[in-house]
């Protein structure tokens, strides 16, 4: 009886994002900025601009931190970075149409072994999330150690390098030629 009380005196409770609305062009989840001619012909430009953009970033980071705190941080920490990279690269080799067995040349392996390809190159970019994770949290948030930069720079980026996996990766759509 309580929370009938509740409805009346407040009305029916509803999420935040059953009808949102961030604008003009923008009303149940349907952005008819996004859906115009103008983002889908420039869709792959801005993604990888985007992710590129991310990924110079994300070094940057890292080759500030080796420049202003050299000796505050142990060398094998660039190691995330790395392998981050490297799994940037191996998630973003294979093209969607490899992944679903839809290329004319199935390569070596075949679909199976781009899949297992991908699943590596996730593996390395989720590995350097979590090995950045573990030097922030672990070597600098709970033993205290000052300054913090080092820790924070190398976890900023590896999360700044996955972002642009994801975005180079999802982002672009595959046109037929």
């Amino acid at each position: 009886e309580q929370s009938s009380g509740i409805n009346a005196e407040y009305g029916a409770m509803s999420g935040c994002l059953d009808n949102p609305n961030c604008g003009e062009c923008c009303t149940n989840f349907s952005c008819s900025c996004i859906e115009s001619d103008w983002f889908q012909d420039k869709r792959n430009a801005i993604s990888s601009i985007l992710a590129g953009s991310l990924f110079a970033v994300g070094w940057w980071i890292a080759i500030d931190v080796g420049a202003t705190e050299a000796g505050h941080y142990s060398n094998a920490y660039w190691t995330c970075g790395v392998f981050g990279t490297i799994g940037l690269l191996m998630v973003n080799a294979v093209s969607n149409s490899q992944l679903r067995g839809d290329a004319y040349v199935p390569g070596a392996l075949g679909t199976s072994g781009t899949r297992v390809w991908m699943v590596i190159g996730f593996l390395c970019s989720f590995g350097a999330i979590i090995g950045a994770s573990f030097i922030l949290f672990g070597e600098y948030v709970y033993k205290k150690i000052e300054p913090s930069y080092p820790g924070t720079g190398f976890f900023m980026q590896n999360l700044l390098i996955f972002m642009a996996t994801i975005i180079f990766k999802f982002g672009r759509i595959e046109d037929s030629y």
